[in-house]
């Protein structure tokens, strides 16, 4: 034993090589100082000096600590190496290895590096003689040498993440006391062994980490440029985003895509796993690290963000905290996202995959079902289900969706994508309730009605034989009621619900807590089916629950549809304001939680649309029209008013017989829409109006106006250009006494009475009436009741009283009671009789200056037809002469 302890200390003291201090040619092994250690990296052609970062390392000058802290192939070296060039000072530079990690190793390399720079060391500083130690007095001498100097000493330690932990305590030694006669700057992948924190709060430290020392999608413009790669901003950023501006993988990846024909597809669709960045990731991190960890790092790159529990789950070990800890402090592409939850770097995750792959073929599945498995317990649904999905296991997956009362967030949008995607995998031959469930919800959220239906039915004959438990019922009530809502069936809809009540007081209270959009998408079904049914009231109670609810992203999309049946609903029954200020606060749901296309906002352009055409603005309501769109399969309720709006929107162009063509055909429902139909009947009702058959016109009406107020005015219409006035009273008994009609009703209603006012000579009353209804139409600006009125109101809108009242925002001249028109769209001219479509076919042709020959043969007809259209035209405008009809057609923006 005597023997052997001999034998090492005789290895140990040859180790310790003894020479001349003198002698500074050689190390304290007895090796020769390597020049390379001593000699920054030369600059290749295609690099890129980016001034920011220069501009933040001369900075770094004024104070005594600089640390470039970054991964591998983040760019430090070349950085420091290209800003040390154009320094006015000569630059220490020392590249550290393995080889010289110990003190004495260290100093005696630091000492040559100095020398080296040009700086003129005196004899007694020492050097150290003995490679695994340094004499106190070298380390004295040598920090009262650097702080007595004329200049400030610029040394640049590159790769410091090498250097043994006491070397960090002496280099804290000399920087401290040397000071102000040291800049040092530490290139390094971890975070170095000094008291760091002391310098940050003393101000005396510049720090450049991976954040900075990424490229941002300009830079790599530029630097693939450098390559000989032109590509647009476009398909920079999606690069940098791939590589999250990681130097070394722009610099490959450009490398790799020169050599191929279409570089730009080649950087867009390159696989990773099997590229040159491969290659310098899997031999810089990977291969450096011990066996454990490249079995964490390969086995978590099937994982998005994920816990050190979550990586056990899938080593089947327990040293994962510490492993992930140490990776992230060595910046080995591990990003540490707070409150214990990591990340690898996506280009290094998706290389580990690949790998992963290679290594191990068929682990893959397994490692998802674990995390899936996880997760469900941890309670992290949306993650459990895409895990669930690349597992496979469906069975898993549906059951787990189902029982954690999840299937709402189908149709509002789960946080782990999109789930036709998650579920498109699926087999057509899984089976079971849960299964069929989900298959009825995904076609039904894609308006596939025919097999939606018959998937929903066959689940609930599955439940209902099974005794399923009520999350699953309770899953299957909701799609009952979206079913009812598709169909236009309002009894189903009222059954399903009723179903759901009982079996809410059933259902786990966390389960309801975590998932309160199922409660909002029942509600908001209900509350659909029942608008379409004409009950308003019941519709608002369930709408207005739904709006109100403070659920917060997860109740978004029910809250946005909320809002937009309700300003339906306020639309339909005569109140416009109401009905914008809730389509807007739709579309601003819209806008907070960036919501995809639903029916919700599509039904909210559409009611802002017909206030436009209520306030005589069409071309706001055909762009708010042309925005809205039309999938095959309709939601009854939007598909019906979208209809009615673009029906409704054609008279305000002139076009009114084209307008009943335009209201139908009907979407194919259980039960008919009373107020679809009515709104229907009315505009073709006005159809037949404008040519002159105000009976035929009465007669569509006359059912629809025992409930609907709209029709029982157009009723009214309709019996006094029949000169039928005692009946036309009788139409409008009780429309406006409710208080459920607003605004748009009680206008139109006292147009109607001021109308047969004027026709039984009596235009003191007529006045009145018109007075009113100014009044009422003001603060909405309702200007197309007017036009629609007839020109028998021109002359009473002429009197000084009534332009007070109307002036400002419907004719020309001031606002009533001094109030301002500021903001509001232009006034628009006095009402007409309303123009034939052949009549404004002519006035058309009458503005492009063609004779009346001219006109007769572009129309096919006679001369002496043209002749009666223009007379009738000349009437309608009141006017005598081809010039004035123009003029005046272009005041009422009739061309």
């Amino acid at each position: 034993m005597a023997w052997r302890t001999r034998v090492v200390n005789i290895v140990a003291e040859s180790d310790r090589t003894q020479h001349d201090p003198a002698d500074t040619d050689v190390d304290p092994a007895g090796e020769p100082f390597l020049r390379t250690r001593f000699t920054p990296p030369a600059r290749p052609g295609t690099f890129l000096r980016r001034e920011r970062l220069v501009k933040h390392l001369d900075e770094g000058l004024l104070t005594p600590l600089t640390m470039v802290n970054g991964a591998a192939g983040a760019g430090k070296t070349l950085l420091v190496a290209d800003w040390a060039a154009e320094l006015a000072q000569p630059v220490a530079w020392l590249t550290l290895d393995p080889a010289i990690r110990r003190p004495g190793m260290f100093w005696a390399h630091l000492l040559h590096a100095l020398r080296t720079s040009g700086m003129a060391l005196p004899a007694d500083i020492g050097f150290p003689a003995d490679a695994g130690q340094v004499p106190p007095t070298l380390l004295h001498q040598l920090a009262a040498r650097l702080s007595s100097g004329e200049s400030p000493a610029t040394v640049v330690l590159d790769e410091y993440d090498h250097t043994a932990c006491e070397v960090g305590e002496q280099v804290e030694f000399v920087l401290h006391h040397a000071a102000p006669g040291l800049r040092l700057i530490l290139l390094t992948r971890t975070e170095p062994m000094l008291p760091l924190h002391r310098y940050r709060a003393a101000g005396e430290m510049t720090e450049i980490r991976d954040a900075e020392l990424a490229f941002t999608p300009e830079e790599a413009v530029t630097l693939l440029d450098l390559h000989g790669l032109h590509l647009p901003i476009r398909a920079a950023r999606d690069l940098v985003e791939r590589t999250r501006g990681w130097a070394a993988g722009l610099r490959l990846s450009a490398l790799a895509a020169g050599q191929d024909q279409d570089p730009e597809r080649y950087l867009a669709e390159f696989e990773a796993g099997h590229s040159v960045v491969a290659d310098y990731l899997l031999a810089e991190v990977l291969e450096r690290q011990p066996p454990q960890t490249q079995d964490l790092l390969l086995r978590a790159s099937v994982l998005d963000g994920f816990r050190p529990e979550l990586a056990d789950a899938l080593t089947g070990r327990t040293d994962a905290a510490p492993l992930l800890a140490g990776l992230h402090r060595q910046n080995a592409f591990v990003e540490d996202l707070g409150h214990g939850w990591y990340r690898l770097h996506p280009l290094f995750r998706e290389i580990l995959r690949a790998h992963l792959r290679e290594r191990t073929p068929g682990l893959e599945p397994e490692l998802h079902r674990r995390a899936a498995q996880w997760l469900r317990r941890s309670g992290s649904l949306p993650e459990m289900l895409a895990h669930g999905a690349a597992a496979g296991d469906w069975e898993f997956t549906v059951r787990a969706l189902v029982d954690d009362l999840a299937v709402g967030q189908l149709f509002t949008g789960l946080p782990s994508g999109d789930p036709a995607d998650l579920f498109a995998g699926m087999e057509p031959g899984a089976g079971g309730a849960p299964t069929d469930l989900v298959r009825a919800a995904l076609d039904l959220s894609r308006h596939d009605l025919e097999r939606g239906l018959s998937r929903l039915r066959r689940a609930e004959e599955q439940l209902t034989a099974d005794d399923s438990g009520p999350a699953a019922r309770l899953s299957c009530a909701l799609l009952q009621t979206l079913a009812a809502r598709l169909t236009g069936d309002p009894d189903r809809a009222e059954r399903a619900a009723r179903a759901a009540r009982e079996l809410l007081r059933d259902v786990p209270a966390h389960l309801l807590d975590r998932h309160p959009e199922l409660p909002a998408l029942l509600l908001t079904h209900l509350g659909s089916t029942r608008v379409w049914s004409g009950r308003f009231d019941e519709a608002r109670a369930a709408l207005t629950e739904v709006a109100a609810g403070q659920g917060g992203a997860s109740t978004a999309v029910p809250r946005q549809e909320a809002l937009a049946h309700l300003a339906l609903i306020d639309h339909l029954t005569g109140w416009p304001g109401r009905a914008e200020r809730n389509a807007h606060a739709a579309t601003a749901e819209t806008e907070r939680h960036h919501l995809p296309p639903s029916p919700g906002a599509g039904l909210a352009r559409l009611v802002l649309a017909a206030v436009a055409v209520e306030r005589d603005e069409p071309a706001q309501a055909q762009a708010l029209l042309d925005r809205t769109s039309e999938p095959p399969q309709k939601d009854p309720v939007t598909a019906a008013f979208r209809s009615i709006v673009r029906a409704r929107l054609l008279p305000a162009r002139g076009r009114t017989r084209a307008a009943p063509a335009a209201a139908g055909p009907p979407v194919r429902v259980v039960t008919a829409s009373p107020w679809a139909d009515g709104h229907a009947a009315l505009i073709a009702s006005a159809a037949h109006l404008a040519d002159g058959h105000p009976d035929a016109a009465a007669e569509l009406l006359r059912e629809a106006a025992q409930d609907q107020p709209a029709c029982a005015l157009g009723l009214a219409r309709a019996r006094l250009a029949a000169g039928d006035r005692l009946r036309a009273l009788d139409a409008l008994d009780g429309v406006t006494t409710e208080e459920r009609s607003g605004p748009a009703v009680r206008v139109r209603a006292t147009l109607v009475r001021a109308q047969i006012a004027h026709a039984e000579a009596d235009p003191g009353a007529a006045r009145r009436l018109l007075a009113r209804a100014l009044v009422d139409a003001r603060r909405d600006r309702l200007r197309r009741p007017f036009l629609e009125a007839g020109a028998w109101l021109g002359p009473y809108l002429a009197t000084a009283q009534l332009q007070r009242l109307a002036g400002g925002w419907f004719t020309p001249g001031p606002a009533a009671s001094g109030e301002s028109p500021g903001g509001q769209p232009d006034p628009v001219a006095l009402p007409v009789e309303q123009l034939s479509d052949r009549e404004r076919d002519v006035l058309t042709r009458l503005a492009q200056m063609m004779s009346t020959e001219e006109i007769a043969a572009d129309l096919f007809v006679s001369v002496n037809t043209v002749k009666t259209h223009l007379k009738n035209v000349y009437r309608k405008l009141g006017v005598n002469r081809r010039h004035d009809a123009v003029r005046r057609a272009r005041e009422l923006r009739l061309l």
